[in-house]
């Protein structure tokens, strides 16, 4: 079943009482086991959005429903968004306060009714994902790794509990070639396996390559909703919202200005590498 929103607003208030509108109206759906790529400036909503489907924002009006029952009816059983859905904040090495990494990965598991053995499998597992040798890392304390493993540690503590839905506030800013690499494999790879995934990023490239689907917010207001293809086909549109669609769209336009035939629907680079062998196969010169 969905996470659903239906006419979802929220308004914080400034200093004076007045409101301050964060989010518009939104309406959407989305199902298990998609992937979801969210785009927009800074202040557009986005954060706002994921704080309300985590149940950590009330909305001022409209319904958020997971598996059809209100997360905000009084008599809803918050327990059960709690083990549905890991929400992973923009700089999530700030989550850490466990004096091992072991403790940390543990605590998102104190409620789940799971043995000990049980435990530490699924901790054991949750540290292969994110790249760490179980031994080596279980007894060090977070606090002394560096920012890009705090990072993955955090991560980790999100997976740990294997949510249905997983919500990442632009996880992959500040990260190297190689951990933003892995980390994009590694969620790919959940996803696959059925984990819905809703990924903020400013990184059109990431998105193209890897979500299936696109929102895009601006000014408060859900302004585009549709397959990646459409959304970043729609390259007008988005340079309205001051968005771009990503580096292999980029070339594919350019490469069509030139006059080689190459699909515009392109948003990722294995997908423009191969629509270039499959052209220079046929003897067009690229």
């Amino acid at each position: 079943m969905p996470i659903s929103l239906k006419n979802v607003s929220y308004s914080y208030k400034s200093f004076d009482g007045s409101p301050i509108p964060a989010l518009n109206d939104v309406s959407l759906t989305i199902k298990d086991g998609e992937f979801i790529g969210i785009m927009g400036h800074t202040g557009c909503g986005k954060t706002t959005l994921i704080q309300l489907m985590a149940g950590l924002l009330i909305p001022t009006s409209g319904i958020i429903s997971l598996d059809g029952k209100d997360i905000n009816d009084k008599h809803y059983d918050k327990s059960f968004l709690r083990r549905s859905l890991s929400l992973v904040f923009q700089f999530p090495e700030y989550q850490l306060f466990e004096s091992t990494v072991e403790k940390d990965l543990a605590f998102g598991l104190k409620y789940s009714g799971l043995t000990e053995n049980e435990k530490n499998a699924r901790i054991k597992w949750a540290l292969d994902l994110m790249g760490f040798h179980f031994e080596k890392i279980r007894s060090l304390s977070p606090l002394s790794l560096s920012g890009g493993e705090k990072r993955r540690i955090a991560i980790a503590g999100a997976l740990v509990t294997k949510p249905r839905f997983l919500i990442f506030d632009e996880p992959i800013t500040g990260l190297d070639p190689f951990s933003y690499q892995s980390f994009l494999s590694t969620i790919s790879d959940l996803n696959k396996e059925g984990t819905t995934i809703i990924l903020i990023s400013h990184n059109a490239d990431a998105l193209g390559e890897y979500a299936k689907r696109i929102l895009v917010f601006n000014k408060s207001s859900l302004v585009m909703n549709g397959a990646v293809e459409d959304v970043f086909l729609d390259t007008e549109k988005l340079k309205s919202f001051h968005l771009d669609a990503g580096t292999p769209r980029a070339i594919s336009a350019m490469l069509s200005q030139r006059g080689i035939p190459i699909s515009q629907t392109i948003t990722s680079y294995p997908a423009l590498l191969g629509a270039l062998k499959s052209q220079i196969k046929k003897g067009v010169k690229v």
